[in-house]
């Protein structure tokens, strides 16, 4: 099972567990309507456009609303809590959830009790949370862009509002030294997926491959693509792909939809979704080659 869990910003939707398909430019779960726009539902929907071309069963999903008070959230919380083990999902892939220490820790100690363990991705604040918590290297994955990853590399930072300011003050080529001072602190998953007009793979502490083509700089601006790159890294590690070379599709792949789409600021995530289908039809065989 890959299990995708997080927060959506629609209101009074209840903690909702289920299968996810879509219906036009909405994601389905439950006969509940998701806008597919960016945040958990950009993620979700690329990670369901990506199971269905590789012929895998759709997403289960974890989603409640949140508006910001955090109710949402340590529902999701709760319920992995409660039930992780029993699900003993394969990938489980965090999205938003109002960061929580406590409750993170709670969480990776059920994760324990899974007859496997899960890989563990985490993005936007569960990724926060998890650094936060002293528990990064417990995580398989975390999809950074330019200033999260100096939030890691920030040892004395909660969250990304609160990093030193010299880190702040900073771009995507300054990843290969915050990386190296994320992962001497202990806070940075196994592998980092590092998002921007760069995109780099690290591996412990080391850049096994940086992307950069093709070049859509107008992918920066779009709500949501970081988003979509994190739900194709969940999907291809579900299709059992090592790990890195997820990471190296999911950059490819996203960089490639955007292209395919001509993306200006003005284009919707979910028009970059729905390029993936063409985007693998045309490339996926030979990127698995290591082409």
């Amino acid at each position: 099972m890959l299990l995708i869990a997080g927060t959506v910003p629609v209101k009074d939707l209840p903690l909702t567990m289920g299968r996810v398909s879509t219906e036009k430019e909405f994601l389905i779960v439950n006969d509940y309507r998701i806008p597919c726009t960016q945040g958990t539902g950009a993620m979700i929907g690329a990670a369901l456009v990506t199971n269905n071309y590789l012929k895998l069963e759709a997403p289960q999903v974890l989603i409640a609303g949140d508006a910001g008070r955090g109710t949402g959230s340590r529902e999701i919380y709760e319920y992995l809590i409660q039930r992780v083990p029993e699900l003993s999902p394969e990938v489980l892939a965090l999205h938003y959830c109002l960061p929580d220490m406590a409750l993170t820790r709670r969480l990776c100690g059920a994760i324990k009790r899974c007859s496997r363990k899960p890989v563990l991705i985490a993005d936007a604040a569960s990724m926060y949370s998890a650094k936060a918590s002293g528990l990064a290297a417990e995580f398989d994955i975390f999809t950074p862009d330019a200033t999260e990853m100096a939030f890691l590399a920030d040892p004395d930072a909660t969250h990304p509002a609160y990093i030193n300011r010299h880190l702040f003050d900073t771009d995507v080529t300054q990843t290969p030294r915050l990386a190296a001072v994320a992962y001497q602190h202990k806070s940075a998953a196994n592998l980092l997926l590092v998002k921007g007009a760069i995109d780099y793979i690290v591996r412990d502490g080391d850049i096994v491959a940086t992307i950069t083509e093709p070049d859509a700089p107008a992918l920066e601006a779009i709500g949501g693509t970081g988003d979509t790159i994190t739900g194709l890294v969940s999907a291809f590690a579900y299709a059992g792909l090592e790990l890195h070379e997820a990471a190296i599709i999911a950059a490819r792949a996203n960089r490639t939809a955007g292209k395919f789409a001509q993306v200006t600021p003005a284009t919707r995530v979910r028009q970059i979704i729905d390029q993936f289908p063409a985007v693998f039809k045309e490339y996926l065989c030979q990127w698995s080659a290591g082409d």
